[in-house]
Parts: structure tokens; C-alpha cells; sequence
């Protein structure tokens, strides 16, 4: 940092600064800014020539975004800072780079506005969800230009533009205001159709493993005359510490710019006045250096005097301004009172849309499993309306009218199993749900029995109000996230309440679940008493035995270990310990369950999840006073986390910690070179590999594949046949890096926490589902090493479209299917099962997850004395034609999306609010999408009037209610139109 105040503090001027990583390029960004600059930042590039780049996606969009802005900006102060990997390589040409503008009132012709747009690398979308995307819908226009973080809705009248309007991405809904313009620059380079072809042309012709050969995953790469090193056309600078990555850049040459024109770079000199400074009491520091010229930097007034330093003092230099610069000289003082600002974290959109395909399996609450074949039109009576069509046994269909879309649900059980389809009208799938619907009772009298006696027993009050519990939070070497200070807050509640805390938290792989645990356990050993850690395995036994040894050092804290490995004299003496008070804290497995101890006041259960609830009633009744706080990796569907949080507290995590990097992946189509290249890459960098082969049969067949391709590495293999005990002995080899490469079933999924393997390689990734991917790609990068993952397929030919799609959404880690949103909503569906501890797959694999859900809540929140409302529907047989028109929206799967979430509705508000979201999204409803929105009224209030059954027949039309009386009325005429709102008038009286 000296340096580069020192360089330019001396009026030095260069167009471009080269350093060492997107570290030092933000420190070079703020001090240029301070002079006055515009800077222009580049992101870190650590790609190899020819990688695929949809997995650095974000990197070439920032790059496009930065160089687009520089060569635009007008004005003559302006700098490019670059880290030196980025710069090695060629970047695009000035002449590569411009922006247009959409103003109101102007005439666009679409096929042209279309072509420039696909040219300059927006991708089309079905919903605009993320930069760089554009979704065209009759007359509405959406688009998210590079580097913006809002969308901008063009409604046209033919080719007009008739008005523009922001909208949020994550939730679709547009700004009331209308706004007279907006650019567009590019999301990859500005091409013509001509340049556009030629370089496509050539990306085509190149030989790579890309999943998909395209300009955006190869035409960075083939730039020719389109590209320039600008290292050597600019008048440029480079630091001393980018000189000493040189070697480090250059492993791999391949196409970058000769090493020596970075060695006749001008160096940025040695700073001999400046030096870096970190103040700890700044008012201390002011004074010591008062006889020197002093500037003060702050984002906010309110900052500056939140130090209780004085504004109005004439000696000091207030600059309001984010930037973070603390150096000192022999005559001036610069120090600032910011924070380093952590970097934003893609949103996830809320919209999440419904991706039934046909042959997916579903259930419907009184019919049962069957398979969802897609949406038809039906003309029944003179009139259109759409049906979902579900295939049951025997080839029997069940036409499905679209407004009770919501008697059915996506069946999911276990990954592994299979559904059987039912038999319509048998009446063995009623029988069956009253057979789960006893046991479901008796569950949930046991869950609500054990909450009420232990809610009648006084807890231990523990103190949390203690200085030396802060100095620990502070001592983590890190910066909490938000999620977990809330969590925290919360613990240190139930602990000082007096009552006996029984509180779940539940958070992703590596969210910081153990750093909340470990709070709670210091307070509880602070105050005098004992706690006890519980996991399923030896090895994160031993894992967390290590991690909080090394924290709770300082406290005086005897703790210890007790697990399958221990000797039975390090048992006994362990067990006699606890007994008698000596030891405090003891982190085990299953051995804990039936230990005696002195003074035990809290019992932590890690991976919840994997404990039966026989299991959790032992370490329960250890002591009946104990506080219990368990954690799971799973997500608690919302629903019933409302259900039990009545019984049990509950936390989450949902923000991931701030040094975590995202794992960099890669769709690769199977051959032996790539499989070598990517381990030999991994062991490069001193690091292992995962290798996930899901088949027990061939595995062995697949070690000596890897053994074959790759000589001189060593594999070991696990799996659920293996013995537990040689299974754990095979996994405390890989931790200490006694072989490279654990080749394993899916068994892998969860609760490792391995920081030196930061490779996975999934073998047959288009036969995982969603859920798993995303769940294997989060055993790597769990350190501050960057992780890769590799989703391999046999032949891309092979694989359907819908799996392409699926692993191209996972690759580019964006949204542009919904593919993290679905995965998280399938761990949701999933961890639900898991709470009621037993394992209930019987049951929940004849009825589905998501029924066996709903019906747990039903029956928690009948014994807990609430009146549930049971779910009434209405069967609608009018004659009149209502459906959302495919001319008015063509997607399916957003009309599917619209029909669902219409059909949930309760009230007429809801409907509503989504028809104006539609009419904002789509433009004006067409009349058969505008009467089934009426239909769906006529649905609510007639379920509110307690009526069963509504049809027409000419201008007839009779109401039946649910004690069979019935009502005749006339309509005027037999036109949709007449029979809607004389409907609609009845059932408003």
C-alpha cells in the first residue's frame, strides 16, 4: 500500500497498475481514488487457457463490465488496476466495447433488437433472474444489462416504446414509476453479425472438453485480432509483490504475454517516507502525531463522531468517503475509520418455478401416486378448459381441472426410492393414509408429551452475561455472520431463563454450526457445570475434539475424548471422571449415551439427523433438568418448522461465512486425459480428491481404471458394505494425507469436513438428482483454498436435454434455471423426515414427503389444541371457457408455475395481487386468461359459502351446498361473460 500512496502522492501518472490479487487491486483502487482517479478494477482471472469459462462466468462478466467502462469514460483522470494473471492474458479492444440507449417513444424493430442483443452475449431466458439475460414476451421486453443489479421492463404498443419501468429480480414485481431511459453495454463483447460469426466459427472448429462449445465458454480464449495485450500498449506500472507471483503465473504459458515484458515493466518504487500503520486507539495516536498535517476518512459523518473525534477541529482533513488508507510520514497523517467492505453474495431468487416434466411421479391427496403428464385443453360442453392430466395404473387417467392443481404435490421420498403408481378407485390409498395418519398421531403425542414434562421442570440458570464470552466470539480469528449472532442471542436466552432449553439449529455444510455450539458450551462451563458433545462417527469425534482443544486452551478446560477408539482404560478413567466432576467437557459417539456425571447441565447432539429418537431419549434422561441443543445440516421445511416451534426452539443459518469461496464447476463429457489432468492438478497444488462413483458393483473395476490413468497415486475406497470401524480407519488415513484420492459411493455426502480436498470428481452426474450435486460440490472448498468440482457424464448425446440443462444451471452457478433454489427446496422436503428422528420411510415412501408433512402438521396442531382448517374444494362445472391462454404466456412451465400458485389461493387480495403481477410481467390479460382468474374467485367464495358444487347448463345455472340443498338462478344470456358475473353476483350477496 505504502508504495502505491508513496507513487502517486509524487504526481506520478500511468494508465494502468499492475498488482498482485483482487486484495491489493482494492487497496491500489481506494488510493487512486483518493488522488482523484477513476478506477477501474479487473477481477482475479485464474483460469488456464482453453478452461471452459462458464464456471468463471462472474470473472468475465466483471472484466466486460470494467473494460466497457473504462474505454467509455470521457473524462482524462483514469486508471485500469489489474491483477497479473488477468493481464497476462490478451483482453478485447476499445473497439469491442459500446453502449446503446432505449428511451421512451422510440421505434425498435424486434428481430434486429433481437440479433444485436444475442451478438453482444445476452442469453435469452424464459425469466430475467440474473445480468446478462433478456426474456421477450409478446410486447413485453425484460432485460438485466451487465453489471446492473435491477431489471428494466420495455412495454411496447407494436414497435413503440410506450414505457419503461425498474423491476426487481428476485421477485419480478416492477417500480410504479415510469422512467424515460436506460443503456444497454455488452455482455461480452459489442460484435457484429459478421464478427459475431467468424468468432463462433472458430470456437466450433477447437478441439476441448467444453460441455457446450460457445463464445461464452471458449470466445475469450480466441480473441486474434479482436484482443491485445495491454500490459505492453499502455503506459503501465507494476508492483513488487505481482513481480514475485511471476513464477506462480507462469505454470501453465500457454497463450499468455511473454514473462520478460513483465520483467521490463516499470516497477513501482520502494516507498522511503511512508509507512503502513494499524491504530488501535485512534485519539492516542492523534495526539502523539498532532504537530503533523492529519486526514481523517470516513464513509459517514456519523462514524467520525460515533470515535468521539470533534468535526469542527480546522487541523484535521475530513474526507466522507468509503475508501480504507492508514499510512503516516514524517508530516502527515492518513488514517481511515472503515472496514473492509465483504464482498456481496449473489441473492437467491424468490421465485422459484415449478419444474414438474412429464413422468414425474405425484401425488394426489385422495387418489394417491401417479404420473404427471402434462397439461391439456379440454373442450367440455362447447367450452375450453385446461386439465392435468395424471396417469394411475391400467393406463387410467385422472383429468385434473387447473384451479385444484393444488390437490397434488411432486412425490419425493429418499433418492433411492422408486414409486409405485396406485389404482384409481380402489380405495387402498384412503385406507393407507388412515394407517399412516395413527401412526403420525401417536408420534406426535410422543413429541408434544416429552415438550410439556420437560417444560414443567425447572432448568439450570446459567449466566451468560460475561466479558470473557465476548473475548471468545472475538478470538475466532473471524467475523460472525449475522444468522449466527442472532443464533447466539438466542441460546444465551433459553440458558438465563430458568427453563430447560431444547433448541434445534439448522444450517448448511460449513455454516458455522460448531463456532455457535462452542458459545453455548463456554457458558455452560464457565458457570461451574458440565457438557457433554455427541456426534455420530469417530472421525468428527476427533475432529471436533481437536477444533475446540485448541479454543477453549486458554480457559483452563479439562476435556476429553471418548469413542470407539478409546482404550478401556481411557474409557473407565474418562467415565470416572465425569463422575466425579474432574473432567467437564467430553466430545464422543454413541459411547456417551449411558455415562453418569456430577454436574451435567447441557448435552450437544451434531448431526441430529443421524440419531434415532430411543437415542436422543437416553441423553435426555442423563439428567432431567439437562439443556439439550442439537444441529443439523439438513433445512427444516417452513411449515413445520411453525409446527414445532411451538415444542422445540429453532435457529437457522442461511448466510454462509465471509471467507468462504465458491467452489469453481466444471460439465465435462468423460475421457482419461481429462480424469489425469485433473488430478495431477489437484496434487500440484499439494492437495486430494474426491472421486464419487455411485455403483458398489464396479467400483474396484474403477480404482484400477484411476490406477491405470494416473501411476504412482494412491486410491483407497469406501463404501456402505465396508466395515464402520475400517471405514474410519480409511478416512483418518486420507486426513493425513496418507493416500490421494477417496473413491467412494455418494456416502460421502455429508459431515466430512476435509480441508485439504478441494477436488470432486461425480461420476454419472445426469443420474444425480439436484439435491445431491449440490449437496457432493459442498464437501470441497470447506478452507480458504479455492474448491473445483467436476460433474462427469459418459456421452452428452446420451443425456436428455432437461440433464444438460440441469448441470449447465449447477456450472455457471447462476440462476438460470433454478437449480440451488430447487436443490435447497428438495433438502427442505427431505429434512423433514428427518426431525421426527425416526426413520419413517415405510410410510413416507408409500405416501411422499410432502403428504406425510402436511399431515404431521395436521396432527401436531390437533393435539396442541388448535382448530386446523380442513381443506374444502369446490367442483366448478361451468360452461364457459377459462384458461391461461399459451398466446398470452408460451412457457409452460410458467404457466404451470401461475396455475399452482393460483390455486393455493385463499382470498380474493391474493388474486389480485398476481393478476397485477401478471398484467406486469405479460401485459394485459386475453379474455380466456382473464375469466379463469374469475373462476378462481368464484372458487374462493364459494368454498366461503360452503357450496360443493357450481355447474351451468344453457343459461341455468345451480349452486348444490354441502347439506344438498340447492339454488337455481338464470343467467341473461348463455355467454361466458353473463354466466361469470351472474355467478360472481350470487356468490357476493
Amino acid at each position: 500500500m505504502k508504495d502505491i500512496f508513496d507513487f502517486f502522492s509524487k504526481k506520478n501518472d500511468c494508465q494502468l497498475i499492475i498488482v498482485n490479487d483482487d486484495k491489493q487491486a482494492q487497496v491500489a483502487s481506494d488510493i487512486v481514488s483518493y488522488y482523484g482517479y477513476e478506477a477501474f478494477v479487473l477481477a482475479d482471472f485464474r483460469a488456464n487457457f482453453g478452461d471452459d469459462l462458464l464456471s468463471f462466468s462472474e470473472e468475465i462478466q466483471s472484466i466486460t463490465k470494467e473494460l466497457n467502462g473504462f474505454y467509455n469514460y470521457k473524462k482524462q483522470k483514469k486508471i485500469l488496476i489489474s491483477p497479473i494473471r488477468t493481464i497476462s492474458y490478451a483482453m478485447p479492444k476499445q473497439k469491442c466495447f459500446d453502449t446503446f440507449t432505449i428511451n421512451f417513444a422510440d421505434t425498435i424493430n424486434i428481430e434486429e433488437f433481437k440479433s444485436k442483443l444475442y451478438n453482444w452475449g445476452y442469453y435469452f431466458v424464459d425469466i430475467v433472474t440474473s445480468q446478462s439475460e433478456v426474456s421477450f414476451r409478446g410486447d413485453i421486453v425484460d432485460i438485466c444489462p451487465l453489471g446492473s443489479d435491477i431489471g428494466y421492463r420495455i412495454s411496447l404498443f407494436d414497435d413503440e416504446v410506450e414505457s419503461i419501468r425498474k423491476f426487481d429480480i428476485e421477485d419480478q414485481k416492477s417500480f410504479k414509476e415510469e422512467i424515460e431511459s436506460f443503456d444497454i453495454s455488452p455482455a461480452f463483447l459489442a460484435l457484429d453479425e459478421t464478427t459475431f460469426e467468424e468468432l463462433n466459427d472458430e470456437v466450433q472448429q477447437v478441439e476441448s472438453d467444453a460441455f457446450v462449445k460457445d463464445i461464452h465458454s471458449l470466445g475469450f480464449w480466441y480473441l486474434n485480432d479482436l484482443g491485445e495485450y495491454l500490459p505492453t500498449v499502455m503506459n503501465s506500472y507494476i508492483t513488487y509483490e505481482a513481480l514475485d507471483e511471476l513464477d506462480e503465473v507462469y505454470v501453465f504459458e500457454e497463450k499468455r504475454i511473454a514473462k520478460e515484458k513483465f520483467l521490463q515493466t516499470p516497477i513501482v518504487p520502494k516507498s522511503k517516507d511512508y509507512k503502513e500503520v494499524d491504530v488501535a486507539n485512534i485519539n492516542d495516536f492523534l495526539t502523539f502525531h498532532e504537530d503533523k498535517q492529519i486526514t481523517i476518512i470516513s464513509s459517514s459523518e456519523a462514524k467520525i463522531k460515533g470515535f468521539d473525534l470533534d468535526l469542527t477541529n480546522s487541523k484535521i482533513n475530513y474526507i466522507i468517503k468509503p475508501y480504507i488508507i492508514n499510512v503516516v510520514s514524517n508530516d502527515e497523517v492518513i488514517i481511515s475509520l472503515n472496514k473492509e467492505i465483504k464482498k456481496r453474495r449473489k441473492k437467491r431468487v424468490k421465485l422459484v418455478l415449478d419444474e414438474l416434466q412429464e413422468g414425474d411421479f405425484v401425488v394426489h391427496e385422495k387418489h394417491g401416486i401417479g404420473k404427471y403428464n402434462g397439461i391439456e385443453p379440454v373442450t367440455v360442453m362447447g367450452a375450453k378448459r385446461d386439465f392435468v392430466i395424471v396417469l394411475y395404473a391400467g393406463d387410467d387417467k385422472l383429468l385434473i381441472p387447473v384451479e385444484n392443481l393444488d390437490l397434488i404435490d411432486r412425490y419425493v421420498a429418499d433418492g433411492s426410492s422408486y414409486a409405485v403408481v396406485d389404482k384409481l378407485g380402489k380405495g387402498s390409498f384412503a385406507k393407507l393414509k388412515q394407517k399412516v395418519k395413527d401412526r403420525l398421531f401417536a408420534i406426535a403425542n410422543d413429541i408434544i408429551k416429552i415438550a410439556a414434562a420437560r417444560e414443567l421442570v425447572n432448568g439450570i440458570k446459567i449466566n451468560t452475561d460475561k466479558q470473557l464470552l465476548i473475548d471468545f466470539q472475538k478470538s475466532a480469528g473471524f467475523e460472525y455472520t449475522k444468522d449466527q449472532v442472532r443464533s447466539i442471542t438466542e441460546i444465551f436466552e433459553d440458558l438465563s431463563s430458568g427453563k430447560v432449553m431444547d433448541r434445534l439449529l439448522s444450517g448448511d455444510v460449513g455454516f458455522g454450526k460448531t463456532e455457535v455450539a462452542m458459545n453455548a458450551i463456554l457458558a455452560i462451563l464457565l458457570d461451574g457445570y458440565q457438557a457433554i458433545f455427541v456426534c455420530p462417527t469417530t472421525l468428527l469425534a476427533t475432529q471436533h475434539y481437536q477444533g475446540m482443544a485448541k479454543r477453549f486452551k486458554e480457559y483452563g478446560i479439562t476435556m476429553a475424548k471418548l469413542d470407539g477408539k478409546s482404550t478401556t482404560k481411557e474409557k473407565n478413567h474418562i467415565k470416572k471422571g465425569l463422575e466425579s466432576g474432574e473432567i467437564q467437557f467430553v466430545v464422543g459417539t454413541h459411547s456417551l449415551l449411558d455415562v453418569k456425571t456430577k454436574d451435567l447441565a447441557l448435552v450437544v447432539i451434531d448431526e441430529e439427523h443421524k440419531f434415532g429418537v430411543k437415542q436422543k431419549e437416553k441423553l435426555k434422561a442423563l439428567r432431567e433438568d439437562v439443556h439439550i441443543f442439537s444441529m443439523s445440516a439438513t433445512p427444516i421445511p417452513r411449515t413445520l418448522n411453525l409446527a414445532l416451534s411451538k415444542l422445540k426452539g429453532m435457529s437457522s443459518l442461511l448466510t454462509p461465512p465471509h471467507e468462504r469461496l465458491g467452489v469453481r464447476t466444471y460439465v465435462k463429457e468423460y475421457s482419461e486425459k481429462l480424469i489425469k489432468e485433473i488430478i495431477l492438478r489437484e496434487k500440484r497444488r499439494g492437495g486430494q480428491l474426491f472421486y464419487v462413483h455411485n455403483n458398489i458393483a464396479s467400483i474396484e473395476a474403477k480404482r484400477s481404471d484411476i490406477e491405470q490413468i494416473v501411476p504412482n497415486i494412491k486410491v483407497e475406497v469406501i463404501h456402505s458394505k465396508i466395515k464402520p470401524a475400517d471405514a474410519e480407519k480409511i478416512i483418518d488415513a486420507f486426513e493425513n494425507k496418507q493416500f490421494d484420492i477417496l473413491l467412494a459411493t455418494s456416502i460421502v455426502e455429508s459431515g466430512l469436513h476435509l480441508p485439504n480436498a478441494n477436488s470432486i470428481i461425480i461420476d454419472g452426474a445426469d443420474r444425480f438428482g439436484i439435491a445431491d450435486l449440490h449437496q457432493l460440490r459442498g464437501r470441497v472448498g470447506r478452507s480458504d483454498k479455492e474448491g473445483f468440482c467436476y460433474y462427469i457424464v459418459e456421452d452428452k448425446k446420451t443425456i436428455t436435454s432437461d440433464a444438460i440443462k440441469r448441470l449447465i444451471a449447477l456450472e455457471s452457478n447462476s440462476y438460470l434455471g433454478s437449480g440451488t433454489a430447487l436443490a435447497h427446496q428438495d433438502l427442505e422436503i427431505r429434512g423433514g423426515g428427518n426431525i421426527i428422528g425416526e426413520a419413517q420411510s415405510g410410510h413416507i415412501k408409500q405416501i411422499g414427503y410432502g403428504l406425510y408433512l402436511k399431515m404431521l402438521e395436521d396432527a401436531l396442531a390437533t393435539l396442541s389444541g388448535e382448530i386446523k382448517e380442513q381443506n374444502k374444494s369446490v367442483d366448478i362445472k361451468l360452461a364457459i371457457s377459462a384458461f391461461i391462454s399459451s398466446d398470452y404466456i408460451v412457457e409452460d412451465r410458467v404457466r404451470l408455475e401461475l396455475y399452482r400458485r393460483l390455486s393455493k389461493a385463499t382470498t380474493k387480495e391474493e388474486v389480485y395481487a398476481i393478476e397485477e403481477e401478471m398484467e406486469d410481467r405479460f401485459g394485459k390479460p386475453d379474455i380466456p386468461t382473464k375469466q379463469f382468474l374469475e373462476l378462481i374467485l368464484i372458487k374462493i367464495f364459494a368454498i366461503n359459502k360452503n357450496i360443493k358444487q357450481i355447474s351451468s347448463y344453457e343459461m341455468n345455472i345451480t349452486f348444490i351446498k354441502n347439506d344438498d340443498t340447492k339454488d337455481n338462478i338464470k343467467s341473461p344470456s348463455k355467454d361466458d361473460d353473463d354466466i361469470i358475473a351472474t355467478t360472481l353476483k350470487y356468490l357476493r350477496k
